[in-house]
């Protein structure tokens, strides 16, 4: 999952980031609005953070923003206002989630967990395909009962396919998603990670679709 933070406390966001890290997400961090603003604009990303309190332009004038213009990537407020009336504020502005600081990494990821669950359709925290079971939260999956174990960014790409079972996911998405801005990237590693993946569920589950991406077929 591909997470963009926004926060301005250096310490803060470097904590937060690196705690995110370690849960198996790729993370991109920026602390002011205006930037923010242009990189949701710009690039594709699973679910934002966003801090209320920014240099620039605030987090609800950036959330005002991007809905207005049709952007619905989900977004949690995290915030150190804990009113009634600023979490009414950031609700009603577009925002689908909101925490106070001070936080439990682990509800943040959980409640990212939730987030993407409601934007696939899905209300179980399985996702099952066939005889495969994966689950998010606990980084397990399993193909006919017996337990694989994966790295993470095939975990990642198998989890992101999954989710998009029968639509093709472009070649474009999933590198943005496996690898954060400051990351070299191999010209072939994004063939390699599928073919570790064939190599542990089979030939067929991933196609591929030349010139776009990749797609596991909805009658595997």
């Amino acid at each position: 999952m591909r997470i963009l933070l926004v926060e301005d406390d250096h310490h803060l966001g470097d904590s937060i980031r690196q705690a995110l890290l370690q849960q198996q997400y790729t993370v991109e961090w920026v602390n002011e609005g205006n930037m923010a603003e242009m990189v949701i604009r710009q690039d594709h990303f699973d679910a934002v953070i966003m801090d209320v309190g920014l240099p620039q332009k605030s987090g609800i004038d950036v959330i005002h923003t991007i809905r207005n213009i049709g952007i619905h990537t989900p977004i949690i407020i995290l915030t150190a206002r804990d009113s009634t009336e600023d979490r009414i504020r950031g609700l009603d502005a577009g925002a689908d989630d909101y925490l106070t600081k001070p936080f439990a990494i682990d509800e943040l990821s959980a409640r990212l967990r939730a987030l993407m669950r409601r934007s696939t359709g899905r209300t179980n925290p399985l996702i099952k395909h066939g005889e495969i079971v994966m689950d998010p939260a606990a980084h397990i999956i399993s193909l006919k009962g017996q337990s694989l174990s994966l790295p993470r960014r095939e975990f990642s790409l198998m989890e992101m396919l999954l989710n998009n079972v029968g639509k093709v996911v472009s070649r474009t998405q999933i590198v943005e998603s496996l690898y954060t801005w400051d990351e070299e990237i191999d010209s072939n590693a994004l063939e390699v990670h599928v073919h570790q993946l064939r190599k542990k569920f089979g030939s067929k589950l991933i196609c591929t679709v030349r010139g776009v991406g990749y797609m596991v077929p909805s009658d595997h």
